[in-house]
């Protein structure tokens, strides 16, 4: 079989056109399922749970801040079962590289994780990420031994000095966190994805299976999906949707997608019969 390669061949993402595509390592650590989860939103924890078990997910996101460790009717991640899912504390609500730091340190200690998605949003309007206390969040936290999973603007520039830094993946917007407006930063995810030295993955503003299934044709290695589940009428059937709509972009993305063109072309020849 003829195999097209990426562009850049130092890049974590696997050839287009193998037959069986690497697994996604972060950290290393084998990650089978594309699909991260955030646990924000859901109605109650039953639902929660039915989402997840959906998906098909392996890391679900957790705001530590959302949680009350000291109560057990609050605490809903007692109900995750800590064997078959990696916890992902975010540093969710952080203003600054100072409260993400300790948000993570708080993880830790409690004994979440030391893997850690890093969050510092400022603006509560917007909740767009603060470039400069992200990366200075990061450059503490990776010294520390965290596994860091940064989310960021779709900046190629910030994406190649967090690796850099030793941040285990970068996470660059589609959108604005819940705005479900889809992926809006294309070109630039596109730089991040060719330049990467680690998985790419697309986080916030994806809210249909479709936005889903277009960052992996882009050629990242994994989405994380949030409030579009967490709010539909049916999260255990949107969950589903995403699942499939994750692992159909990403075989076309294996598979080498066609290239777009101003003109037509018939797929079937005008020889032969006509003549």
């Amino acid at each position: 079989m003829t195999e097209k390669v990426l562009s850049n061949p130092n890049s974590p993402h696997f050839s287009v056109g193998c037959s069986q595509s690497p697994p996604l390592i972060i950290s290393g650590r084998e990650i089978k399922s594309r699909l991260f989860l955030g646990t924000g939103k859901f109605p109650n924890t039953k639902t929660m749970l039915e989402a997840i078990e959906a998906s098909g997910a392996e890391i679900v996101t957790v705001a530590l801040r959302r949680v009350d460790m000291d109560n057990p009717q609050d605490n809903f991640i007692e109900a995750i079962d800590r064997k078959k899912y990696l916890f992902l504390p975010n540093t969710s609500g952080a203003r600054s590289a100072e409260e993400a730091v300790r948000i993570a340190r708080l993880a830790k200690a409690s004994g979440l994780s030391n893997w850690i998605k890093l969050e510092v949003t400022p603006d509560p309007n917007y909740l767009l990420p603060d470039p400069i206390e992200t990366l200075k969040a990061a450059e503490i936290l990776v010294k520390e031994g965290f596994v860091v999973l940064p989310y960021i603007n779709a900046d190629p520039v910030l994406a190649l000095k967090l690796q850099d830094a030793g941040c285990a993946t970068v996470m660059p917007l589609g959108s604005p966190i819940g705005s479900h407006k889809g992926i809006k930063t294309i070109d630039s995810i596109k730089i991040i994805i060719e330049q990467a030295r680690v998985p790419v993955v697309v986080d916030a503003g994806l809210g249909a299976p479709s936005h889903a299934a277009l960052a992996m044709e882009l050629g990242a290695d994994a989405v994380l999906v949030n409030t579009a589940i967490a709010i539909a009428p049916n999260p255990k059937l949107m969950a589903q949707a995403f699942k499939k709509a994750v692992e159909a972009g990403r075989e076309g993305f294996e598979a080498g997608l066609a290239i777009s063109s101003d003109t037509a072309s018939a797929s079937s020849p005008l020889t032969g019969f006509l003549r």
